[in-house]
């Protein structure tokens, strides 16, 4: 890791969640989201140490996400706290065509980040940081936000601190074309860019994977890690000649709520131990494949010693 302090630190918006466990009836399990807090919870899982940082309000749902930092190891000094602003919560519920999120995010404390906001502790750990993971999440919750984003890259690229972005696209925060718009510009600064084949069909009309990381490219992002969801993922980097499919796993799936999330932190926290990208990846896929087979975004994450266990069982 060099001079680095942290193997990872992660910028954006955590909130509480209540997941509706039983569709239909009014029972909701509460736990907690947002993507780059499920990403920097899940690396210090699977080992890696980890910063987040975002603004909360003053209230007892940040007093939780604070608890629950402090108990999953990931540091909190560049977190700070707004009397005025509340912080973020979402509802989730399911039907036999997926899941879906209700937000009542707007004007949280988070929402309301500015680039001055990083001045200090913020900028601090981004430059002693080998990784600063952002989505597009972090892009969309509010311009100063996403002003705030491109400024933590610049302060990343400056320090030597390389840039991972999920695209997460939620349309529900922006449209298509302020979303098109903001993500190419990042992941031309991003050193690894972590898309879902469903966010990038919105994005570009195109279904086929290989078009897809074509586009990509072209648009100037390096290395793509493409999720597919249940068929696993596909890389491209083209500096390595490398383009392959890694396969999924066959399970059945209760919960994919932060999958996504799980499979970006379980990326990054392996590539900072030195793994190559494609081992990396297959690392990512078990820990995705376990974590949705629970409830929630947090709970079921996974270890590391039930990541190798599923790995053992696929080789062995």
């Amino acid at each position: 890791m060099g001079n680095k302090k942290y193997n990872l630190c992660a910028l954006g918006e955590a909130m509480v969640e209540f997941n509706q466990t039983d569709p239909g009836k009014p029972l909701y399990l509460q736990g907690f989201g947002g993507d780059t807090s499920n990403a920097a919870i899940a690396a210090a899982r699977a080992g890696a140490s980890c910063a987040y940082l975002t603004r909360l309000g003053d209230d007892t749902f940040a007093d939780s996400l604070r608890n629950l930092w402090e108990k999953e190891c990931v540091y909190t000094g560049g977190i700070e706290a707004d009397p005025t602003a509340p912080t973020g919560i979402y509802f989730v519920t399911h039907t036999p065509s997926g899941h879906a999120f209700t937000y009542r995010r707007a004007g949280s404390a988070a929402s309301m980040m500015t680039p001055s906001w990083l001045d200090g502790k913020p900028r601090q750990i981004i430059e002693q940081s080998l990784w600063l993971h952002l989505s597009g999440i972090s892009l969309a919750i509010s311009q100063s936000a996403c002003e705030t984003a491109f400024a933590a890259m610049g302060i990343a690229k400056a320090a030597g601190t390389m840039i991972s972005l999920d695209s997460n696209l939620r349309l529900k925060l922006w449209s298509i074309e302020h979303a098109r718009q903001h993500i190419i510009s990042a992941m031309k600064e991003c050193d690894l860019f972590l898309p879902s084949l469903d966010d990038m069909s919105l994005l570009t009309g195109l279904s086929d994977p290989d078009a897809v990381l074509d586009w990509s490219h072209a648009q100037g992002a390096r290395r793509i890690v493409l999720k597919l969801g249940a068929q696993g993922a596909y890389i491209s980097d083209p500096e390595a000649g490398m383009r392959k499919r890694v396969p999924g796993y066959r399970v059945e799936a209760v919960d994919a709520t932060g999958a996504g999330d799980c499979f970006c932190g379980n990326l990054l926290a392996r590539l900072a131990a030195n793994d190559e990208l494609l081992s990396a990846v297959h690392y990512a896929n078990a820990a995705a494949s376990i974590a949705v087979q629970d409830w929630g975004a947090v709970s079921c994450l996974p270890s590391p010693g039930a990541v190798r266990q599923r790995l053992q069982n696929v080789t062995s």
